[in-house]
């Protein structure tokens, strides 16, 4: 009888992947590239994180893509990729790898298969991961509702939820940082 030996796959392993993945639980997980509509909100929220930044002269943006390493946790999670971020902690030695540690606020824009109960465990069990990780404030962006689900780690099962005409934020995690709803969802 054959046995398979499934070899634990690293950060090292991460580098080397084309296109957006996380490592969890020694697996490197793939993501469906997004559409339209989600890849047009996750720009709006990371183009005003970068204004405000600039303006306040703290902390730095990020679009999709940008790769946070952390220490593994309970869940076997070492790693994030959120479809937006803002972070006010230490850059790398080597500014080409990833960011070491947690992003202080991460946008998780739904795409079109992140509807559903286990679409919904999925998410939640995630921003269980990121408030592990230290990070205070995780947005849930829904595109089809065109509502921000906010989460902090201090109450990290309960959302306040901004819909049109709402102006939202990411208190504590981003300060004095506000964005209108109406504008994350650009026709």
């Amino acid at each position: 009888m054959a046995t398979d030996i499934m070899t634990r796959e690293t950060l090292d392993d991460l580098y080397n992947v084309e296109g957006k993945a996380e490592l969890i639980a020694g697996r490197i997980v793939h993501f469906m590239p997004s559409g339209d509509l989600p890849s047009s909100a996750a720009f709006e929220i990371a183009v005003s994180l970068r204004a405000h930044a600039k303006t306040t002269g703290n902390g730095r943006a990020y679009t999709d893509g940008v790769g946070y390493s952390v220490p593994e946790l309970l869940s076997g999670r070492e790693s994030f990729s959120p479809d937006a971020s803002f972070y006010d902690g230490p850059l790398p030695i080597n500014r080409m790898r990833f960011i070491e540690g947690a992003p202080q606020f991460a946008a998780e824009v739904r795409s079109e298969n992140d509807y559903g109960p286990a679409a919904e465990s999925k998410m939640a069990a995630k921003r269980a991961d990121y408030f592990a990780a230290g990070t205070l404030v995780v947005w849930d962006v829904d595109p089809e509702a065109k509502t921000v689900a906010m989460y902090k780690s201090t109450v990290p099962t309960q959302a306040i939820v901004f819909h049109a005409g709402d102006i939202a934020n990411a208190e504590p995690a981003v300060p004095g940082w506000r964005l209108a709803v109406d504008d994350i969802f650009v026709e």
